[in-house]
């Protein structure tokens, strides 16, 4: 039987992604968005929470990251969710759970991107890589 795991977003940046070279020049870019959820109350009153993600993109899309997302920046992200677990030095484990992206859409105007430095045709489109990192 198949399984899905499969996470659609859209949100605010949250910081400045932070970038990473890893083995053989291979970059990795971890942010964190923010989404919103809208809620009415048993009153009728209007309410929101918002919710954090972490989230991380390899290789090409990582370039992307470190080239053009910054604090606040609207995206729409996609692709899976990942656990990991981390030992921690005194023997207990804890658990991190992350979205994975193969899709990235800047839903920024150009003109909100043109400060940070001139850029091409990309925003435009989606920027997909594949599973293979």
């Amino acid at each position: 039987m198949r399984t899905v795991n499969k996470v659609i977003l859209i949100g605010n940046i949250t910081r400045d992604p932070l970038i990473k070279d890893i083995d053989n020049n291979k970059k990795v870019a971890l942010f964190s968005l923010a989404t919103n959820r809208y809620y009415k109350t048993a009153e009728w009153e209007n309410k929101s929470e918002s919710e954090f993600h972490n989230c991380v993109a390899w290789g090409n899309l990582a370039d992307r990251v470190e080239k053009f997302l910054t604090k606040w920046k609207l995206v729409y992200v996609e692709w899976r969710l990942r656990t990991r677990i981390i030992d921690k030095e005194d023997w207990t484990k804890s658990y991190k759970t992350e979205v994975v992206i193969s899709n990235l859409i800047f839903l920024n105007k150009k003109s909100d991107f043109d400060s940070i430095e001139p850029i091409d045709d990309i925003i435009d489109d989606v920027i997909e890589i594949d599973d293979k990192f």
